[in-house]
């Protein structure tokens, strides 16, 4: 175990953050702090790090072990340049290697003892430069770079010129590299386009310490962690596996816990109609045996009734009108910066009902096209059409649309001025803005709740056309599930540019991804653009790499071609499911192998002839059974 919290409690004045919460992580560990926006994750971190003071418990490191901690927001204003930020992470290997060419300068003006003492000196540094890895430096710090979305043209950039997310990758990338035994990493895929969180992934996973991680991408939690450690009421609850696992375990627990109360509340409430009847009797043996419930009942400890997480949120999309099916055609668009090319060439269609998510790397264009399609852009070159009643309702991810200065109610009504105060009211209840938060100003909103208010007026717009960038940044889970099954149920058109790939997961029917200056269209969820990336980015893509002035071929866009990409799409399911069963029974049998092997170790056994016989026999069976299975999975795998 390298890290104990025991009994550790947290108030803020009168709202209580923590309660008596405990847990543990063990050595090379992989855990997650989930809980909805205000919950406490942060300040359950700070603890840990030392940064507050619990108000009871303790937090407890084993001896020597060294922990690193990565808040949300980073205001670094160094003017060295990213390269050589990242580059004195390791300050005391290029001081080691400093030294080393020092040694072999002298040596060779040295002979003697001296020389030896000198040799002796050179062979000590050396060693421990190796053993740390000294010779990789350079090559460790570019990965890093690159892994997080860093271009070499961006190393020689200072710091002080960054943004605040550029800034936070640097802060991560530094993180990584000092290598502590203890990781907490606040929220730290806010600013990482999907290359970069697959190759964070990777890292984690490989990464010899302890990890602990606030994030709101399922996806991503589901991949590195074995652990969820639960902020929930105040009450700190950990379970095993990862997020998915955790849901399910959750999900059973709340249904167990509304069982078990809703029985106690039935069996209170006959105890309850007994007693009255046995009084109602007016007999004195009657009475006793009332008044004996009666001091049952007050020894039974009443259940709290269980607290349903968001059950007042209630988020639905419902156009107003129903428009033509041709929704959106978007004809030869380009975009270029100066100095930045985005898009070339771009065109597409959407049709009613559709829910199309665009995704890429960070820089590629996303934003901006869906800023072209709400007009706050121009185009260098093309256009788009919409279709007969299509009306558009636009969340932008900065949320610009919002009025810093406005309260609340303000932000409703000035849009929707039929509204009455009771209605605005109501609709602001929805999105848990309840009492005196309605009177707030916009600038005083977190993200997450800023987030809440853009989707309520986007709800009020009653649009056929949801034009949306990033609409979960800065919400947590459980309001991502939300609006996760109001688009699901919505019966209007969705286009979308999102980062989170559960969300994507749960609400797109098509994918657009944005590379090489193009469009990659595939038919499916994320879990089907994961199966066609290579193969499809190869078809469409893989010109515009290798001569940026070449037209990419047009992605399939008629109905004969989508028929034939969903036919294969069927095709390949099919083969991914016949690799995996043969996979698990590969795994199956391997396992049952190496359990008759150590069986048959057994003094017990080895002296047992028809035992050792059956098991023999058994062996044989697998092996077989081994043989056709391996030639199978290798026809599946080509």
């Amino acid at each position: 175990m390298i890290l104990s919290c025991q009994n550790i409690s947290k108030s803020f004045g009168t709202d209580v953050i923590i309660d008596g919460g405990s847990f543990h992580i063990e050595e090379h560990e992989k855990a997650a702090v989930v809980g909805i926006n205000g919950a406490g994750k942060t300040t359950l971190l700070r603890i840990i790090v030392g940064e507050m003071e619990p108000d009871t418990g303790v937090v407890a490191l084993s001896k020597g072990s060294t922990i690193g901690y990565l808040e949300q927001h980073q205001d670094v204003n160094s003017t060295a340049t990213i390269y050589d930020e990242l580059l004195s992470v390791k300050q005391d290997l290029l001081q080691m290697e400093h030294r080393l060419r020092m040694i072999e300068h002298e040596m060779k003006h040295t002979s003697g003892d001296a020389l030896g003492q000198l040799m002796e000196q050179y062979n000590r540094i050396s060693t421990e430069f190796e053993h740390k890895n000294g010779y990789a430096i350079q090559s460790e710090v570019v990965g890093v770079l690159k892994g997080l979305g860093f271009s070499e043209n961006d190393f020689g950039k200072q710091i002080c010129t960054l943004s605040g997310g550029q800034k936070t990758r640097v802060a991560l990338g530094k993180l990584l590299l000092s290598s502590p035994d203890i990781l907490l990493l606040d929220e730290p895929i806010n600013h990482l386009d999907l290359s970069s969180i697959a190759w964070l992934e990777t890292y984690l996973l490989n990464y010899s310490g302890a990890v602990i991680i606030v994030a709101h991408d399922r996806y991503f939690l589901n991949k590195v962690v074995s652990k969820v450690i639960e902020l929930d009421n105040g009450k700190i609850t950990s379970f095993s596996g990862n997020y998915t696992d955790y849901a399910q375990k959750k999900a059973q627990l709340r249904e167990a816990a509304w069982k078990a109360y809703l029985n106690q509340q039935q069996e209170i409430k006959h105890q309850e109609a007994v007693i009255a009847k046995l009084k109602s009797f007016n007999r004195e043996k009657s009475i006793k045996r009332a008044e004996s419930r009666e001091k049952m009942l007050e020894k039974i400890e009443v259940l709290e009734k269980p607290v349903e997480l968001r059950a007042d949120m209630h988020l639905r999309f419902s156009p107003q009108i129903t428009s033509g099916n041709d929704v959106l055609s978007v004809e030869h668009l380009s975009k270029s910066f100066p100095g930045n090319p985005l898009f070339d060439d771009l065109n597409f269609t959407i049709s009613r009902g559709e829910k199309v998510a665009i995704i890429g790397d960070n820089g590629t264009g996303k934003t901006t096209i869906l800023k072209i399609l709400n007009e706050l852009e121009k185009a260098d070159k093309g256009a788009f059409t919409l279709g007969s009643k299509v009306h558009i309702g636009y969340y932008d991810q900065e949320h610009q649309l919002l009025h810093m200065d406005k309260t609340l109610v303000e932000e409703i009504s000035d849009v929707y001025p039929d509204m009455t105060g009771t209605e605005i009211r109501n609709v602001l209840a929805s999105f848990l803005f309840t009492g005196d938060d309605v009177f707030k100003r916009v600038h005083d909103l977190s993200g997450g709740e800023r987030g809440r208010l853009a989707l309520a007026k986007l709800m009020l717009s009653k649009a056929n056309f949801l034009i949306l960038d990033e609409p979960t940044n800065h919400l947590d889970i459980t309001s991502k599930e939300i609006l996760e099954e109001a688009i699901r149920n919505y019966t209007g058109t969705v286009l979308y540019v999102s980062h989170d790939r559960y969300f994507i997961n749960q609400t797109a029917s098509r994918i657009l991804e944005l590379k090489n200056r193009t469009l990659i269209n595939y038919i499916g969820n994320y879990d089907y653009y994961l199966e066609k990336v290579e193969e499809l980015t190869k078809a469409y893509a893989s010109s515009l790499a290798s001569d940026p002035a070449d037209s990419a071929p047009k992605q399939p866009s008629s109905k004969t071609d989508w028929a034939k990409q969903k036919e294969e799409q069927a095709k390949e399911r099919k083969r991914q499911n016949e690799l995996k069963k043969t996979e698990d029974r590969i795994t199956e049998l391997e396992e049952r192998d190496k359990e008759i092997d150590e069986q048959m170790a057994l003094e017990e056994v080895f002296t047992d002839v028809s035992k050792c016989v059956q098991l023999s026999k058994e062996k044989a069976a697998i092996a077989e059974e081994l043989e056709t299975l391996y030639e199978k999975w290798e026809e599946l795998s080509e």
